[in-house]
């Protein structure tokens, strides 16, 4: 395995991302441990109908387990990305509150310098939601609005999804091949 990557789930709408994601991510060959939170299991098995140990190719980590080796900055994980984002674990991110192993891992990333992307997902806007995407962007999070594209006709919400998870490896410096790429 080449990269190690931290994938957080939260309680927002947009699991089916989550799923492609680890699906891309698992085509080439990267290290996916992962967390979700009690939200995002109820959210996963709404949107989806699966339950996390479902999910192949992931290695899950307790919400709670403060001794998951994302609560500490010696173990080297190359990126994290949360995705979707709640508004509050963004708030709690930005605030660098850790309550949970999520918002820790989160932490720990931004100390260490090391890409962390946030998927954000709500509409509309508040003050208070940007104000909090502003802080976690100065504190060095990337903030990555789910924002699917479409020029390249996506034929179906999965491979909408798809798309836009290979987006956020991008962001993250994963080679993801066979993602349509404008003026391809």
């Amino acid at each position: 395995m080449n990269k190690k990557i931290i994938l957080a789930v939260t309680g927002a709408s947009g699991s089916i991302y989550a799923v492609e994601f680890i699906r891309l991510l698992a085509a080439v060959d990267v290290k996916v441990d992962a967390i979700i939170s009690e939200a995002g299991e109820k959210v996963l098995e709404l949107e989806l109908g699966s339950k996390p140990h479902e999910l192949n190719g992931v290695n899950w980590h307790g919400i709670k387990d403060f001794t998951a080796p994302m609560a500490s900055g010696s173990s080297r994980y190359d990126a994290m990305v949360v995705m979707p984002c709640s508004m509050g674990s963004l708030a709690a991110i930005a605030n660098g509150m850790s309550v949970n192993l999520i918002h820790r891992a989160a932490d720990v990333m931004l100390k260490e310098r090391r890409p962390l992307a946030l998927v954000v997902r709500e509409t509309p806007l508040n003050r208070t939601h940007l104000g909090n995407m502003l802080k976690a962007h100065d504190s060095g999070a990337l903030i990555c609005p789910a924002m699917p594209s479409f020029y390249h006709y996506p034929g179906s919400i999965t491979e909408m999804a798809r798309q836009f998870a290979g987006r956020i490896a991008d962001q993250l410096g994963l080679e993801v091949p066979g993602l349509k790429r404008w003026g391809e």
